[in-house]
């Protein structure tokens, strides 16, 4: 037996062993896979388990996240933060190594994994991160940025549709230094994937653009390596590697079947396993020699500290780049932030525009963008919809990766995958764009920002039936209330030009999750507000219309573009003696964060008569009404039609929330 097939046997032994422990899992992709993890671990990946963090360490995505125990097992043996216990863990509870990799449990993970294809994306995102900053900061003989990402994926993950998506523009788009390997075994859960996955997958990369290398025997140490040199070699196009391999290697009743896809082999099963392999060692027992092998510290060391004397050099020559690159990959803002965009707002507060909150959307990119050289924009073909170009907007290409903005196509899923992939790189501040009624293409992608707290800036535009004349497949209901709904997402609906730009303040200094800016199509009316009002924006809700002195008889609460409906309901409720207060809530999420004193100070407990005005689903919002509040809002899908038409077909009109303001009163005198 070579001394490559021990240490690979290593993963297999530590695979078998956790998931036979956990009763549960997939040991079938890392007893297949651990020949190539072996050559690209141990040969080629620029990696410091003694600093993670490295900013110029190549990155390494498991696409095929149900594999976990192959990145766990690599982890362990090179030295990273996880122990032979944590091994034994698998699968437990507030273990750090859990069924499939969740990125901040445990260092070197670089992403977390598990819907199938979307390591494809991140992958991708990674790849654009790394050529763009490379190009941003880059100069003569400094290459500072110079690192590879690496990705294994699964038929799985080429089955996904979002797969499709992210090659297709990463071939467009010439990540060179983007390569992935294609776990071929034929077998998904079900069985021998022949019988539902017959794709000419080395054709169909190459229609892509990607470099293709087929046919590489996958347990063959030489084929592994020649082919990762001719992929290295080509710096235009992303690579796939298409390697043969047999899942479940070694286990001689279970390998090239189903039966070791996502089940432990059993006892009796591992023992034969062990024989076949050569195997001599007992469970979780890895010798001196194996670990040895493996280790990747002194290489990382030597590698992070010649990147350091590089980096010093290029501080020499370069001390404002080197300073800029440093704040960059930090996560720090630019020291003029705070003061530049508190100004900006004020001065929107004194302009008083009445516009749609898409145009103001694109005008606090024009005033934040000259601020913000991490900006990296992007929309999914609708960028003269979402308006998310702004003047100093540069498109990234092929030749041309120095530019701040990306052309993503009609590539919604991809697009937010992606982005992720941008975040979990760093260096980038990232946002996209695309209707709101078309995140249902995305949400998976957000949900998984919002799992890994990673910021991803989405701007939703055409948000309620004042979209109009497209109708009901345009036209978002239960959108808004979906995200809300979703565990550490930001979603803000603003109402006028001020809040949108607190709005997209508040998502650029948000590092630690998603945020959702939801923008008009139609005009929206300015409001009238304090200077403590306007700092009150950032709370997420507050008091726009206080009621008069006295006993107040009810309260209305809006967003968006029923904001400016409210108010002038607030207005004709004032004339017919009605003591009412308007509360603005753009950000229903950031609201509920704030002590309960502030609540109280905007919801009264002791007001019950709420109406809550917005044109999406209704439901959402009788947790702030009650069962004794109304709500004006949608029960059903839309209409094509002018949006004044449906807006006053559905009930959004000042004499609708009027009646339904007096008909709560009522109720209770």
């Amino acid at each position: 037996m070579s001394a490559r097939q021990e240490l690979a046997n290593a993963i297999r032994a530590l695979s078998m062993d956790a998931v036979q422990q956990a009763k549960s899992g997939h040991p079938g992709a890392p007893m297949g896979m651990a020949d190539i993890a072996q050559v690209l671990w141990t040969d080629y990946l620029k990696h410091n388990p003694n600093n993670p963090n490295w900013a110029d360490r190549d990155r390494f995505v498991l696409s095929n996240g149900h594999g976990s125990m192959l990145l766990y097992s690599l982890l362990h043996l090179t030295g990273y933060d996880l122990s032979i216990d944590d091994i034994k863990n698998f699968r437990q509870l507030h273990s750090k190594t859990a069924g499939h990799p969740e990125y901040s449990y445990c260092p070197g993970i670089e992403t977390t994994t598990g819907p199938l294809g979307q390591g494809v994306a991140n992958a991708v995102g990674m790849a654009i991160a790394e050529k763009t900053l490379a190009a941003q900061f880059n100069k003569g003989a400094f290459n500072i940025v110079d690192h590879h990402t690496y990705a294994f994926l699964g038929d799985g993950c080429l089955m996904e549709g979002i797969s499709h998506e992210a090659c297709s523009l990463a071939g467009t788009m010439g990540l060179g230094k983007l390569i992935m390997f294609y776990d071929d075994n034929g077998i998904s859960i079900d069985g021998e994937v022949e019988g539902w996955f017959t794709d000419d997958t080395p054709k169909r990369f190459e229609a892509y653009g990607w470099q293709v290398i087929p046919n590489v025997d996958g347990h063959n140490s030489t084929e592994i390596i020649a082919a990762i040199e001719m992929a290295k070699t080509n710096t235009e196009s992303p690579t796939l590697i298409c390697c043969k391999t047999v899942i479940g290697f070694g286990s001689p009743n279970k390998e090239g079947k189903e039966d070791c896809h996502g089940a432990p082999l059993g006892e009796d099963e591992i023992k034969l396993t062990r024989e076949k392999l050569g195997w001599k060692h007992g469970a979780f027992e890895i010798p001196d020699d194996i670990y040895a092998g493996w280790d990747g510290k002194t290489k990382g060391d030597e590698a992070e500290t010649h990147w350091n004397t590089q980096f010093e050099n290029y501080r020499a020559a370069h001390p404002e780049l080197a300073a800029e690159f440093e704040r960059r990959t930090s996560g720090t803002l630019p020291e003029n932030w705070e003061a530049n965009t508190t100004a900006y707002i004020a001065d929107l507060q004194e302009k008083g525009e009445s516009i749609a909150s898409r145009k103001a959307s694109q005008n606090a990119l024009n005033a934040f963008g000259p601020l913000l050289p991490e900006l990296l924009g992007g929309s999914a073909d609708l960028a003269g919809s979402n308006l998310t170009l702004w003047s100093g907007s540069k498109g990234l290409k092929a030749d041309d990766a120095s530019g701040n903005y990306v052309h993503w196509g009609v590539r919604e899923f991809a697009m937010t995958a992606a982005m992720n992939g941008i975040a979990l790189h760093g260096g980038f501040i990232t946002y996209g764009a695309t209707f709101l009624v078309f995140m249902e293409y995305a949400r998976n992608a957000m949900r998984m920002a919002a799992i890994m707290k990673q910021q991803n800036i989405q701007v939703y535009t055409h948000d309620s039936i004042g979209l109009g004349e497209d109708g009901p497949t345009h036209q978002p209901i239960e959108q808004i209330a979906n995200l809300r709904m979703t565990p550490n997402m930001s979603l803000w609906r603003p109402g006028d030009t001020v809040e949108s730009a607190v709005a997209w303040k508040a998502a650029i200094e948000r590092n630690d999750g998603p945020t959702c800016l939801i923008f008009s199509r139609q005009g929206l009316p300015h409001q009238e507000r304090s200077a403590e009002q306007v700092a009150n924006i950032a709370k997420g809700g507050y008091v726009l219309k206080a009621f008069a002195d006295g006993e107040q008889d009810a309260l209305l609460i809006a967003t968006g573009s029923e904001l400016g409906l409210a108010m002038d309901a607030a207005a004709v409720l004032t004339e017919k003696g009605q003591n009412v207060s308007v509360v603005s809530m753009p950000s229903v999420d950031l609201f509920l964060a704030q002590d309960d004193a502030y609540k109280e100070s905007v919801l009264p407990a002791a007001v019950r008569n709420r109406v809550a005005v917005e044109a999406g689903i209704k439901d959402y919002w009788y947790k702030f009404v009650g069962l004794d509040g109304a709500v004006v809002g949608m029960e059903t899908f839309g209409e094509s039609a002018p949006a004044s038409d449906l807006f006053k077909l559905f009930g959004f009109t000042v004499d609708n929330v009027v009646a339904t303001v007096e008909g709560l009163i009522g109720k209770g005198q």
